[in-house]
């Protein structure tokens, strides 16, 4: 986005400081900063929030901050555009927050959209198959960091790695679906909290970078709680029937016009179970998304994930955008008697409707609320157990796109109960094999970051493109 852009956006808000004393313009375009800026995943997104909202804008202070983004941790949904959609909120009541939270989501939105209709078009042909042929090996070592990251700060103890390993075998050998897990280790994390067990002490949550701390009382906002940010039955009321219409309608009207089966009937209905049941970050989303749609509702392949994957890492806003790139697809190939780039458009568009409008219906309802959530033992625990169960989801799902990825010929075989994809070892690709051996090592031992991880990953699958159709 270009300053000129930005100075048009902020002038279009009014700049009236608040009585913390900050003007809405100017916390417009801090906003659309960080939502250009907002690469690398949660950890990083937050990382650069924390940066800018607490060290150098001195807006918000280090614990307010965090139990904010605790709270955060405890919804399904991306934590950092929830972050941003709380702390927009607290600083300039639901106008902020839409404000704050829109633009997180906006840069990542333009942008898979475009690489969206450059795949449908482009993606089989040419040096374009090569560059996600490169980026499919990258994303699968990206996928095993994330289980080494997560798994260090999630698995503190004994009890923690065997919620892990439950949730991996649960997944991987019976099918059971995502939500289930996520609703099981809640309950069982939320019942060790609540009686005292030391295991399940504490939650997960991303720490930002240690630095000099920012006292709320030095900060803008102060350690006081906002007018507007005090429990108000009435107002959470009104706040909740809004955007329950606003994200149930559609649906409802889509399901009753275009009925069940229907390929945006289907995105709506689906991608709002996801926005529901989906705690854990993008990768335990896709996870979940992988196993529904590709498994169940056939809207694209498992290398196809891979590619979406890849598209949402190296672009700003939450990986979970991935999503809009699943509804283009499914759209795009079911289009009906629309044009399939007209259908593929509005498929994304509905699907991230459904999964990002939920996310402000979260914080406009429960973060007046927040303050009782403080020091609160049980829903401690049930975080926990969830983000230990979340490393097994993770784990999951690098072993399924590692078959997919690794091997050109992979079969589901039963064994009574028990449901594997099994690869046949002559079909395995070297020339995957190698580009995601040199992936791993960028990432695990020379600590390259990802975007350039994947960019080198998919230079180096054009390159080889182009010398095996030059022979």
């Amino acid at each position: 986005m270009t300053d000129a852009a930005l100075s048009t956006t902020a002038a279009a808000a009014p700049s009236k400081p608040h009585e913390h004393g900050i003007p809405l313009g100017e916390a417009v375009r801090v906003w659309a900063k960080i939502a250009c800026l907002s690469f690398g995943g949660p950890a990083g997104q937050i990382a650069l929030m924390h940066r800018v909202l607490v060290d150098e804008k001195r807006w918000i202070g280090e614990e307010r901050f965090l139990h904010a983004l605790n709270y955060c941790m405890l919804l399904p949904g991306p934590e950092a555009q929830q972050l941003a959609t709380y702390v927009g909120w607290l600083l300039h009541r639901t106008r902020g927050g839409l404000i704050a939270g829109g633009l997180f989501v906006l840069p990542g939105l333009v942008s898979i959209m475009a690489l969206s209709w450059i795949y449908v078009a482009f993606g089989n042909t040419g040096i374009v198959a090569g560059l996600f042929f490169g980026l499919k090996a990258a994303v699968l070592a990206i996928v095993l960091e994330a289980v080494n990251r997560i798994g260090k700060r999630a698995l503190r103890n004994r009890t923690m790695v065997a919620i892990a390993m439950a949730a991996f075998t649960a997944i991987f050998l019976f099918g059971i679906p995502f939500p289930a897990i996520i609703v099981g280790a809640g309950l069982l994390g939320y019942c060790g909290g609540r009686s005292g067990m030391a295991a399940f002490s504490g939650g997960g949550g991303h720490r930002p970078s240690k630095g000099t701390v920012l006292a709320d009382a030095d900060s803008a906002l102060g350690e006081g709680v906002p007018d507007h940010a005090r429990p108000d039955i009435g107002w959470s009321l009104r706040v909740s029937a809004v955007f329950l219409a606003l994200w149930l309608l559609p649906v409802a009207v889509l399901v009753l016009f275009l009925g069940n089966g229907n390929v945006f009937a289907d995105i709506a209905v689906f991608f709002s179970k996801m926005a529901v049941v989906t705690f854990g970050g993008a990768y335990a989303v896709l996870a979940y998304v992988a196993q529904q749609a590709v498994e169940n509702y056939g809207w694209l392949a498992p290398g196809e994930m891979l590619n979406g994957l890849g598209l949402a890492e190296t672009t700003p806003g939450p990986l979970i955008m991935v999503t809009q790139f699943v509804g283009f697809l499914a759209a795009f190939r079911e289009p009906g008697a629309l044009n399939p780039f007209v259908a593929g458009t509005l498929g994304g568009l509905l699907t991230t409707w459904v999964t990002f409008l939920p996310c402000f219906l979260w914080i406009f309802l429960g973060a007046p609320f927040i303050e009782r959530l403080r020091g609160n033992r049980a829903l401690s625990g049930a975080l926990a157990a969830i983000t230990a169960a979340v490393v097994g989801v993770i784990l999951n799902l690098a072993v399924w796109f590692g078959l997919h990825v690794l091997f050109r010929d992979v079969a589901e075989t039963r064994i009574g109960p028990l449901s594997l994809d099994v690869p046949r070892l002559a079909s395995l690709d070297p020339v995957a094999l190698l580009l995601f051996a040199a992936a791993a090592l960028a990432l695990f031992q020379w600590r390259v970051g990802v975007v350039p991880t994947l960019v080198g990953a998919a230079g180096a699958g054009a390159l080889w493109h182009l010398l095996a159709h030059s022979a």
